[in-house]
């Protein structure tokens, strides 16, 4: 058992001052009058020492993953040394339950990364899957980022959501001329940054591209169906049209990941899809691929998550980036992180939120230099994981 004392509880309405937070087993179990329990010989206390009592992050779409087992191109680290390091990264952020976004690409012309050939990718899901049921310190999942080009792939995809080790699956379509790169300048561009190439290579690149053979509509019906059954949420990816969001929400998707512009995210808004932008836009002010701006859609009320993409450290500093002294804003803006993507998949029930009754996975986040938040403890199903203490 624990009781948190001295911190502010960040729950969905509002910030408690003058609260205790009491764990037993792996639960919340009550919300109590600061000093109105005298903690017995089998709590511990801990101390928040004023900083912010919260939920754990919920970080839904993060290919970090693969830098941490493939640093270089022609490096793969041991997996299991990429994933127990990464979950201690990720632990030291507040991201208490990781969805792992494994990219399930056909080729990749420009950037060859071995750590995305099926076997890997197989192996990678093993592990996840593995931790379920063994020591381990955050709450690992797959989330299955499925290029529709991949036609070899689609009966392993169909397998894995079978053997119920896909927990979030996503469509894409990085074909340049639309989604992310509808600016073939941006496209080209993003080729130069990882190879030295010339403009008539990239123009044949392009051409491939375009001209590829993709899934048919049937087929990722199908894919979503399956998905479905099980409860597993469906996003699409990089929407650019309001076409392609009336598409993609009749395959049952739930959520649209990267909407590259306002009026796209706007509209998926309006049609009940959850809208994800990545926190790094936030602290770098804007998209790298010269798409959406996450800060402004968040302050036009249009993109409902923040997740880390490819660094687990913004999205605790976007989120109090984004705050700035307001501590009102700060519990709705905190939902961006917790209770937001566990509605969009489906987990809210338990996790997301500081509430009697939910998981006991918990932050206490203090300030340090004004406004830079740091994660000094971490509680994850009931445990106590990490304790941090700055010094002077």
């Amino acid at each position: 058992m624990y009781l948190i004392t001295n911190g502010k509880i960040i729950t969905e309405e509002a910030i408690l001052e003058g609260f205790d937070l009491w764990v037993e087993g792996d639960r919340i179990t009550r919300l109590i009058r600061q000093g109105s329990v005298k903690p017995g010989p089998d709590m511990e206390v801990i101390d928040a020492h004023g900083g912010y009592v919260t939920p754990g992050m919920i970080d839904i779409h993060s290919d970090y993953i693969e830098h941490m087992t493939a640093p270089r191109p022609t490096s793969l680290i041991d997996f299991q040394i990429g994933l127990r390091e990464t979950e201690r990264e990720l632990v030291s952020h507040g991201i208490t339950m990781m969805y792992h976004s494994l990219s399930i690409f056909k080729s990749a012309d420009y950037k060859y990364r071995p750590i995305r050939e099926p076997e890997n990718v197989r192996k990678l899901i093993e592990l996840i899957d593995q931790t379920h049921n063994s020591k381990h310190l955050i709450r690992h999942r797959f989330h299955a980022r499925f290029e529709i080009d991949n036609l070899d792939q689609i009966d392993n995809l169909k397998s894995y959501i079978r053997e119920e080790k896909v927990h979030l699956v996503s469509f894409m379509d990085h074909t340049p001329g639309q989604g992310q790169y509808r600016d073939l300048e941006i496209y080209k561009q993003t080729v130069r940054g990882y190879d030295h190439i010339s403009d008539e290579n990239i123009a044949v690149l392009i051409a491939n591209h375009q001209t590829k053979e993709k899934m048919t509509e049937e087929a990722i019906r199908e894919i979503a169906a399956l998905a479905a059954e099980r409860n597993i949420a469906i996003a699409s990816h990089d929407d650019d049209s309001i076409e392609k969001l009336e598409l993609v929400q009749s395959f049952g998707t739930a959520i649209s990941e990267f909407p590259i512009t306002m009026e796209i995210a706007r509209k998926a808004k309006e049609q009940g899809l959850y809208t994800v932008a990545g926190a790094p836009n936030v602290i770098l002010g804007g998209s790298h691929s010269g798409n959406l701006s996450a800060a402004e859609a968040i302050e036009d009320g249009c993109v409902d998550i923040l997740c880390s993409d490819y660094y687990p450290a913004a999205m605790l500093h976007a989120v109090f980036q984004l705050a700035g002294t307001s501590e009102e804003r700060l519990a709705d803006l905190f939902k961006l992180v917790t209770l937001h993507p566990a509605q969009a998949v489906n987990i809210d029930q338990e996790y997301g939120s500081i509430q009697e009754g939910k998981k006991a996975d918990l932050l206490i986040v203090e300030r340090l230099e004004g406004n830079f938040p740091v994660v000094t403890a971490v509680i994850v199903d009931g445990k106590l994981i990490q304790k941090t203490n700055y010094r002077i």
